[in-house]
């Protein structure tokens, strides 16, 4: 079935924008998922998918205050929007001329995961707020804001495989980085699960000492530290950009520093969702890493529209020329050999 032609200019003109407004969509509704919390208005709307028993929206009600009602149900209205922003990604893909496979399953990732988000919202309300489920609900979210950065690499880069710019050892460390980074996510909410922010007064808390799981939280930064640092030393040797690289230390640098504040000041609701909001941060800057050092070139058939004028410039970083270039130079220097053999043979 075919669009319209302005449907499909639009979006193939703004694709690129929609895949950025999803990463800034997932990462943002952690934050206004975090502000639900520190509000206590977990269950300010008690059922779900309607706010209260026979109403979509908040109505008044003698045991639950009205901006518990509307931050809840704010954020859930929030889902629909990032809803709506998945959706256009996924049509973008679609309607793109050749359809890209990889581009297009990025986009369904996440579009399913707004649902399967829906879904884990819908079974924390209807539990109480347990505090597993709430856990699940925020790593959910960055492993989604993950594959949104991946969604935005994915439209400048090639459909072939993935071919290392850094040698296997390097490659390795940083699978071992991200997977330390999702067990600091999780120590992270096994903090918050035993705090003073239970997004419900009346919510059970993890019955663990929240000093121990902190010490554990900064235990695990320091290792991604350790390894950040490693990867920098051994980067420095490669033809990688370094940019990437840099942000992820400093954004890592400032989380740290505005998770010890957090745990000196007592853990003020504030910090809090700054801090949520800089898990998301270093996410996205920990995937823009691991991208910067894999490259997928385009097809040899691709469609000459399809290849950006970025990707017919030299390889600066690697200081080397195009291959056009150099069939190029032999050519000439060929015509010139034979040109020089027929004078030779005149005279």
């Amino acid at each position: 079935m075919s669009a319209p032609t302005w449907l499909t200019t639009f979006l193939s003109t703004f694709q690129r924008t929609f895949a950025i407004a999803v990463v800034i969509a997932q990462g943002g509704i952690a934050v206004t998922g975090s502000i639900v919390r520190v509000t206590g208005s977990g269950l300010g709307c008690p059922t779900w998918p309607q706010c209260f028993e026979g109403s979509l929206v908040p109505v008044e009600h003698p045991e639950v205050a009205s901006l518990h009602q509307w931050v809840e149900f704010g954020n859930r209205t929030l889902t629909g929007v990032v809803g709506v922003i998945a959706g256009l990604c996924v049509l973008a893909a679609w309607y793109h001329r050749p359809r890209r496979k990889r581009v297009l399953v990025l986009a369904l990732v996440q579009f399913g995961g707004v649902a399967l988000q829906a879904v884990i919202g819908g079974i924390t309300v209807l539990t109480g707020l347990l505090w597993w489920t709430v856990s699940v609900h925020f790593l959910v979210s960055m492993a989604l804001v993950w594959f949104a950065v991946l969604l935005v690499a994915a439209l400048g880069e090639g459909d072939e495989p993935a071919r290392p710019r850094v040698p296997r050892a390097l490659m390795t460390l940083q699978v071992v980085q991200a997977a330390t980074l999702g067990l600091l996510l999780l120590a992270g909410t096994f903090v918050t699960a035993a705090g003073p922010h239970a997004g419900d007064s009346a919510t059970p808390r993890l019955d663990l000492p929240v000093d121990t799981l902190s010490q554990v939280h900064a235990d695990l930064l320091f290792l991604f530290l350790g390894m950040l640092v490693a990867l920098g030393f051994a980067l420095r040797g490669h033809a990688v950009p370094l940019r990437p690289y840099y942000a992820l230390v400093a954004v890592v640098l400032s989380q740290g520093a505005l998770g010890m504040v957090q745990y000196w000041t007592g853990v003020p609701e504030v910090l809090v969702s700054l801090h949520v909001l800089g898990a998301g941060a270093v996410v996205v800057a920990t995937a823009a890493l691991w991208v910067s050092t894999r490259e997928r070139p385009r097809s040899a058939n691709a469609r000459p529209d399809d290849v950006r004028p970025d990707d017919a410039r030299p390889d600066e970083t690697r200081g080397d020329e195009p291959r056009a270039v150099e069939l190029q130079r032999d050519d000439e220097g060929l015509r010139s050999q034979t040109a020089g053999s027929s004078v030779a043979s005149q005279l």
